[in-house]
């Protein structure tokens, strides 16, 4: 089985429609917005595991870096995997309800960039919409690789700058520049957004995640997170990926001794 064959079967078109329609909810009604990302997210890494051991992830652990307010704790938590959140903003980590999601999993209050974790650590390591929001993505991500054992997986997912929702909620005013669109929002609502350009928010490009994915000699897999399948050819084409694939997965696999993948 392909790493990406049990996730294909599912990545449909009516899926993309009811999770881009979930969207418009993430500032009205957040836990009906993260309910659905988090339940979709626990399946998709539920199938790419699938697709790189033939297996189900029932008991292994998963690092969630940058996990929030627990919503994917309890997705996971009923999905049979052991969780771990990593979260360094205490506002964030309480900004759910503490019922349900914090009692599906362990905390832990620490940067993305500097994990406390020992080497080889843990199954499954996951980052959703994180790297966009950090100086230094891909010291972000060469700390996730390194906590992941052998044969275990890493999955990097964020927002491309250029894709449609690459200013968050500046909405398109990104395209005039992330600076001014803050400035913009500033005016009209009368505080800065909280993903904020140049400090909360960065611009991260789909051929700089592919880059650095490809440099670490353990990519497995890449494509758009909420596209169907037939539209994944779009990561493969210099340029047009920027606009369109939105939201870019890397799926790396650290190899096991001599194993050559």
């Amino acid at each position: 089985m392909a790493v990406t064959d049990a996730f294909a079967r599912r990545a449909t078109l009516s899926r993309s429609v009811r999770l881009f329609s979930e969207f418009r909810y993430e500032q009205s009604d957040p836990d009906r917005f993260y309910g659905a990302l988090a339940s979709d997210t626990a399946q998709m890494v539920a199938d790419l595991w699938r697709g790189t051991h033939d297996t189900d992830p029932t008991g292994c652990t998963l690092l969630d870096v940058g996990g929030g307010p627990g919503y994917f704790a309890t997705a996971f938590a009923d999905a049979g995997i052991r969780y771990i959140g990593v979260e360094p903003d205490p506002a964030e980590m309480h900004a759910a309800a503490p019922t349900g999601a914090h009692a599906a999993g362990p905390f832990v209050r620490a940067s993305g960039m500097a994990l406390p974790f020992a080497d080889d650590s843990v199954d499954i390591c996951l980052s959703s919409n994180v790297a966009e929001h950090v100086r230094r993505p891909w010291q972000l991500g060469g700390e996730m690789l390194r906590v992941t054992r052998p044969g275990g997986l890493m999955i990097l997912s964020y927002t491309v700058w250029l894709g449609p929702f690459g200013g968050h909620e500046t909405g398109l005013a990104h395209y005039l520049g992330g600076a001014r669109a803050a400035a913009r929002y500033a005016r009209k609502h009368g505080h800065r957004p909280k993903n904020d350009y140049g400090s909360s928010l960065f611009a991260v490009s789909a051929a700089d995640g592919l880059d650095w994915a490809v440099s670490t000699g353990a990519l497995v897999a890449a494509f758009p997170r909420y596209h169907p399948r037939w539209a994944w050819l779009l990561t493969s084409v210099p340029l047009l990926r920027e606009f369109l694939v939105s939201n870019l997965v890397l799926v790396l696999r650290p190899p096991l001794p001599d194993d050559g993948t």
